[in-house]
């Protein structure tokens, strides 16, 4: 008898242990609508690399250009001068490492 109720113990403890541990990793795991802890860093990081990138660019640094990004994919937003800027915001952002994809939303500004 002593031995099953240490058996039993044994379970109880291990079980009582496993429950956290999954919460805790189900809880920052991804889903396809929202990032992981991990992904949300990495792609803050990589917000910050296009910025500093456009900011780089003489043509580019005074303009007002939203940058936002969602699993390694750039969103790039506002208003530009001309589809030139246009074109050298997109291709500056494709240049930077971890970039996988751009999504343009530019619009050259009403005159």
């Amino acid at each position: 008898m002593p031995t099953t109720k240490t058996a039993l113990c044994r379970l109880i403890l291990a079980v009582a242990c496993a429950v956290p541990a999954i919460a805790i990793t189900a809880g920052c795991s991804s889903t396809p609508t929202h990032e992981s802890a991990g992904e949300y860093t990495a792609d803050s990081a990589l917000t910050a690399k296009v910025k500093a990138a456009l900011l780089g660019d003489p043509g580019l640094k005074s303009l007002a250009v939203s940058v936002t990004t969602y699993r390694s994919e750039v969103l790039l937003s506002g208003f530009v001068n001309s589809p030139e800027q246009i074109q050298k915001a997109v291709s500056v952002t494709r240049g930077v490492e971890g970039v996988q994809s751009v999504k343009n939303e530019l619009q050259v500004k009403p005159k």
